[in-house]
């Protein structure tokens, strides 16, 4: 994993609310956001910012993960002031003013080595709508978007195709917040750019962009956190040792990182000679359909098509998004009755045995050896293949690694698959990782025991990477989650 990597992983879990604690003491978001609503109404009385259209209402579908209940989404124009450089080509001349293009914007700072000239007039007519000030900051528009300058100002200078984040008052929100939040962001900006050849976002893009946004001592204690860890991510290159270090700040939140880069195909080189995943996709159902004709599984019923609205993030062009469902010879779940227990006997596995992330025999029931053989003709565990618990605490995998007889009550499910074509240690990591955890909670449905049923748990989507590709990423994460055993809060 890359520095960059890490220093995501920092990002994402600070503006999730994860990287400090929430303290009572420090009132909410929606506070702040009052305070600021009544600064702009001034501003705009006095004539020095201008009264903007009503933004739109923030729609759940909009809302990519839970903040918490002290934090608000917000729209970017309701927290700062929200402006753009001059979209007009001036003339350049030999001696003059700085004009600061998309081009300038470097590794946080502002390169003025390169930097064209404009008269002293033409600045003061481009300043008197979007003068730069200390604290500002500077974000490329067009071509390489993003780049984010929090402004540190030494001279005079000028601007033309960026945005410009003013705040609408400096005791009322943290620039440094935003800076950080700018950088996670701007990759996704990027995808999210119009545009061919030259990519360009929009201001009012930019405007109605989503930030969650904390109270203000929390997005200050935040920032200093970030300043904390950001040492140890420079050492990262340099000896993995201090990853160790890095990691004591966020043990299962890291965890949930490393798998999220690992089905994001961004763990672990891809190889051409390792095929597709289109083409090994094709394998395993040209074998279903072989094991359907010799009546060894059931046909089952076909499920919808993927659609592009389903799909959370981008993959390797090697890869395929598909359904779990249809990487499956069998899925099914335990007995839905409950069965005559006995003192000794065969194992009866529920839920609770399994719901630690392994197989536990320790504290299971019995039933007699005549129950069994009934039960196993319908849901027949065996070694390599995958339980998955569905009831109570769902979305949990755990790899069969006992020729131990058992049977399974209905809280867990059973999915048999092809091992010489899909790695079940990949298929279990896949499932641990956010993209299906997200539809486990989601698809998690009652009240009381909730269950996660057979239909959702078809559906789900997953990455497929080749079957090369998924023994390299779980190689690689065998030797990086060990550490995050280590962590501590």
């Amino acid at each position: 994993m890359k520095a960059q990597d890490i220093k995501n992983s920092i990002l994402q879990l600070a503006i999730q609310g994860k990287l400090v604690e929430q303290r009572a003491e420090e009132g909410t978001a929606k506070e702040l956001l009052e305070k600021i609503a009544v600064e702009k109404k001034q501003l705009i009385l006095e004539g020095k910012i201008k009264k903007q259209k009503a933004l739109p209402a923030i729609k759940e579908d909009e809302i990519p993960f839970d903040i918490p209940e002290k934090w608000e989404w917000v729209r970017l124009s309701e927290i700062i002031d929200v402006r753009d450089g001059t979209h007009d080509t001036p003339k350049y001349v030999a001696n003059g003013v700085p004009l600061v293009t998309s081009k300038n914007l470097k590794q946080g700072e502002i390169d003025f080595d390169n930097v064209k000239l404009i008269s002293l007039e033409e600045s003061k007519k481009i300043n008197m709508r979007s003068g730069v000030d200390d604290g500002d900051i500077l974000l490329a528009m067009i071509g390489s978007i993003g780049n984010p300058v929090l402004v540190k100002k030494t001279r005079e200078f000028s601007i033309k195709n960026m945005a410009l984040f003013k705040p609408i008052k400096s005791a009322l929100f943290n620039m440094e917040y935003l800076l950080n939040f700018l950088q996670l962001e701007q990759e996704r900006m990027k995808r999210k750019a119009a545009g061919g050849v030259q990519s360009f976002v929009s201001l009012t893009f930019l405007r109605n962009y989503l930030v969650p946004l904390p109270p203000l001592e929390e997005q200050k204690r935040i920032v200093s956190k970030i300043e904390e860890l950001m040492p140890y991510v420079e050492k990262y290159n340099v000896a993995y040792s201090e990853v160790e270090k890095l990691n004591k700040k966020f043990p299962e939140d890291m965890q949930k990182s490393i798998l999220q880069y690992a089905i994001q195909g961004k763990l672990v080189e891809q190889r051409k000679e390792d095929g597709t995943a289109e083409e090994l996709y094709q394998q395993i159902q040209e074998e279903k359909k072989k094991l359907i004709e010799e009546g060894k599984i059931k046909k089952a019923k076909a499920l919808s098509e993927i659609t592009e609205d389903e799909i959370p993030f981008d993959i390797p062009e090697s890869w395929k998004w598909v359904r779990l469902g249809n990487l499956l010879n069998k899925l099914t779940d335990g007995t839905h009755s409950t069965p005559k227990y006995t003192v000794t006997g065969v194992p009866f596995i529920s839920v609770k045995d399994v719901s630690g992330g392994k197989m536990d025999f320790s504290n299971t029931k019995f039933i007699s050896q005549e129950e069994h053989d009934s039960l196993y003709k319908r849901c027949n565990p065996e070694r390599d293949d995958i339980l998955l618990t569905k009831v109570g605490t769902t979305g949990i995998p755990v790899i069969v690694d006992s020729d131990q007889e058992f049977s399974l009550f209905v809280s867990v499910a059973l999915l048999k698959f092809n091992t010489d074509l899909i790695f079940n240690k990949y298929f279990m990591y896949a499932i641990k990782a956010p993209v299906v955890q997200i539809q486990a909670r989601e698809n998690t449905r009652g009240v009381g025991n909730k269950n996660w049923v057979m239909r959702d748990i078809a559906n789900t989507i997953l990455p497929l990477p080749p079957l090369n590709e998924q023994k390299r990423i779980v190689d690689e994460l065998e030797k990086l989650l060990p550490y995050t055993k280590q962590l501590v809060k």
